[in-house]
C-alpha cells in the first residue's frame, strides 16, 4: 500500500512540475526537489544568458556569469522565502554580478546588435526585434546601415537608459519588476525609458522618414 501511495505522489510531482509556478518549483527545490531545479533552469537559462550578454558584452564571460547566478541560487536555497517574484531575484543576482564585472573591465564593449540573442546561432537578435528591416524593398546594404544606425544610437544612450530600454524590450518585463531589479522607484524607470525612446526617436528620425512607411522605428509597446 505504501508504494502505491509513493508512485501516486511521484506521478503528480511529475505532472505537476511543469505547469508549476517559479516560486512553487523553488520551494519545491529547497526541500528537496532536484528536477526542480532543472526546470527553473530550462525556463530562464537562455533570457539570463542574453541579459547578462547585453550588460557585459562578452559571450565567454555571460556564459562564466551564467553559471555563478545560478550557483548563487543554489547556495541561497536554503533560505529561501516568497518575498518578492522569483525573476526579480534572479535578475538582481544576474545583474549584481554584471555591474561588478562591468567595473572590473578596463573597455566596456557593447554587443552587436547583429549577435544572437541567445545560445542558437539562428536565434532573434534585438536587430531582428526592431521595425524597418529591409523586407520592404530596401537593398542588403540598406539594411546593413540601418542596422548600423540603431546600434549607434543604443550606444549613445546612457547605460541607465540602455538597460532599461534592454530589459523592457528584450526582457520583456514590467516597469515595477525592472524598477525592483534595478532599484529605484517605477516612476523613475518610466522616467529612463521615455528619454531612451526620445533619444532613439530623434537619432533615427531621418531613417523613419525616408520609409516608404513612414515607419517609427522606436517599438510602439514600450511608448509611456
Amino acid at each position: 500500500m505504501l508504494n502505491i501511495v509513493l508512485m501516486a505522489v511521484r506521478k503528480w510531482t511529475n505532472a505537476d512540475r511543469r505547469e508549476a509556478a517559479d516560486e512553487d518549483l523553488m520551494e519545491r527545490y529547497r526541500d528537496g526537489d532536484i528536477d526542480a531545479f532543472e526546470i527553473l533552469l530550462q525556463r530562464h537559462e537562455k533570457r539570463i544568458f542574453l541579459f547578462i550578454l547585453r550588460k557585459v558584452g562578452d559571450r565567454e564571460r555571460a556564459g562564466d556569469l551564467l553559471q555563478e547566478t545560478f550557483l548563487r541560487v543554489i547556495k541561497s536555497a536554503a533560505n529561501y522565502s516568497r518575498k518578492a517574484k522569483f525573476t526579480t531575484w534572479l535578475y538582481t543576482i544576474a545583474r549584481n554580478l554584471s555591474v561588478d564585472e562591468l567595473r572590473k573591465m578596463k573597455h566596456r564593449r557593447h554587443r552587436s546588435l547583429s549577435s544572437p540573442s541567445s545560445r542558437s546561432e539562428d536565434g532573434p537578435t534585438l536587430y531582428d526585434r526592431l521595425p524597418g528591416k529591409s523586407d520592404d524593398g530596401f537593398t542588403r546594404a540598406d539594411a546593413t546601415e540601418i542596422r548600423q544606425r540603431i546600434e549607434l544610437a543604443l550606444n549613445d544612450l546612457s547605460d541607465e537608459q540602455r538597460e532599461v530600454f534592454v530589459m523592457r524590450e528584450m526582457m520583456n518585463m514590467p516597469f515595477k519588476e525592472i524598477g525592483t531589479v534595478v532599484g529605484v522607484s517605477e516612476n523613475t524607470i518610466k522616467s529612463r525609458m521615455r528619454y531612451a525612446l526620445e533619444s532613439l526617436r530623434l537619432a533615427l528620425a531621418d531613417y523613419a522618414a525616408d520609409m516608404p512607411t513612414s515607419t517609427d522605428p522606436v517599438p510602439k509597446r514600450s511608448r509611456i
